[in-house]
């Protein structure tokens, strides 16, 4: 095997634990923030004594101006960014501070991307596009789930054409990150769930990408395990904090190893199904995975077996192989219990659309990392599979 180099990239501070959105403002205001631009949704923002509510809080305590956007929506579009930009040059802000989950953060890195690196976002889809940092962002995470308060990936979906795409660049990334869990107490069961399993699958695949690593395979396995121990117990009593904090820990772990050991496959589909049918992001990767990585098992059957023995299967005597295909049930059964449909169709997918799904996530900036190389045909077999599904 030939030996090769790595980088790693995070957030420079991450707070994390209970209580910990107290310190917001002194952060805001060590790192000159005058008046930031929360971007969040209403819902957030209308919840006493919640995330928005307790930053704000936080802010006037330490003399930080501000003013609200909460108009981010699921699978956040392109005139969202626009928003975002507009309401930033007219009040005259001078950073970013996003609330809420992956489509705050992504809402927010899109805006600070269109300020500072031109205003056709579309052009700057792929790998490391941007030329100029985004303003100072800080990013305060209220779900357990997709990592971009950690990340350099901003997704966001073109209303016009329903393809969601990927910028990815280390000036994405928040200067820092803030995960509490006493501010996700009071999410449903169903989005729990959902991003719960976002963040397993943001584990599994950088996990057997071609681009892992020590330090990414450490991380993955640890999110794993905390979330084997804790998905079910949060979605099944939200208010159990032990819990949550499990989840915040597994989630910040999966962010940071897919962050540098990229993704793959569930990711690159996911994209297409969110994006063609506005369809929740985690719900789409937990449909997908153990398709997408049951054909993916053949390209590293040992890493598939320790996958298992990491989720807790019982691989004595076992070959390797069979030892692998444990990995793949108990990726069905982990979705099975919190609750997750089990076909695509149920998110409003058509077969119909299969074909193009499969072209645009073989472009997808997440699909280059995937451990087997598949053509479009193989694709559309995977998203059928998924269709199938009973």
């Amino acid at each position: 095997m030939v030996e090769r180099a790595y980088d790693f990239l995070m957030p420079s501070v991450n707070f994390f634990g209970p209580g910990v959105i107290s310190k917001i403002g002194e952060r805001a205001k060590m790192l000159g923030m005058k008046k930031p631009v929360i971007v969040t949704d209403k819902f957030l923002e209308n919840l006493k004594n919640g995330a928005v509510a307790q930053t704000l809080a936080s802010l006037k305590k330490s003399g930080v101006d501000y003013v609200v956007y909460n108009e981010v929506e699921p699978n956040p579009k392109i005139h969202n960014i626009k928003e975002v930009k507009t309401l930033y040059e007219k009040e005259d802000a001078d950073s970013i501070i996003t609330v809420g989950g992956g489509s705050a953060h992504d809402t927010g890195k899109g805006a600070g991307i269109i300020m500072t690196n031109g205003d056709d976002i579309t052009k700057l889809a792929g790998i490391e596009t941007l030329k100029n940092p985004l303003p100072p962002l800080i990013a305060v995470n209220t779900t357990a789930g997709t990592g971009s308060e950690l990340t350099r990936h901003a997704v966001i979906t073109n209303e016009e054409t329903h393809l969601k795409f990927v910028v990815v660049s280390w000036r994405n990334i928040p200067l820092v990150s803030f995960n509490d869990p006493t501010l996700m107490l009071d999410i449903p069961k169903g989005l729990t769930a959902a991003t719960g399993m976002d963040a397993f699958v943001q584990a599994v695949e950088p996990y057997v990408s071609v681009d892992h690593n020590p330090i990414t395979d450490s991380q993955c396995i640890q999110a794993i395990k905390l979330i084997e121990s804790s998905l079910r117990e949060a979605v099944a009593n939200g208010h159990n904090l032990q819990a949550r904090t499990k989840m915040v820990e597994a989630e910040m772990l999966a962010g940071m190893a897919f962050n540098n050991a990229n993704l793959g496959y569930v990711h690159a589909m996911a994209h297409q199904l969110g994006g063609q049918y506005d369809a929740p992001h985690g719900v789409c990767c937990a449909l997908l995975l153990p398709y997408a990585e049951e054909y993916n098992l053949i390209a590293d059957p040992e890493r598939f077996a320790e996958l298992a023995r990491i989720m807790g299967e019982n691989t004595d005597g076992l070959s390797t192989r069979d030892a692998a295909e444990l990995s793949i049930k108990a990726m069905k059964q982990l979705s099975e219990d919190v609750g997750i449909s089990h076909s695509i169709k149920d998110i409003g997918a058509k077969p119909e659309d299969f074909d193009l799904m499969a072209e645009n996530a073989l472009k997808d900036g997440n699909a280059f990392s995937n451990p087997r190389k598949g053509t479009k045909e193989d694709i559309v077999k995977i998203f059928q599979e998924a269709y199938d599904a009973k």
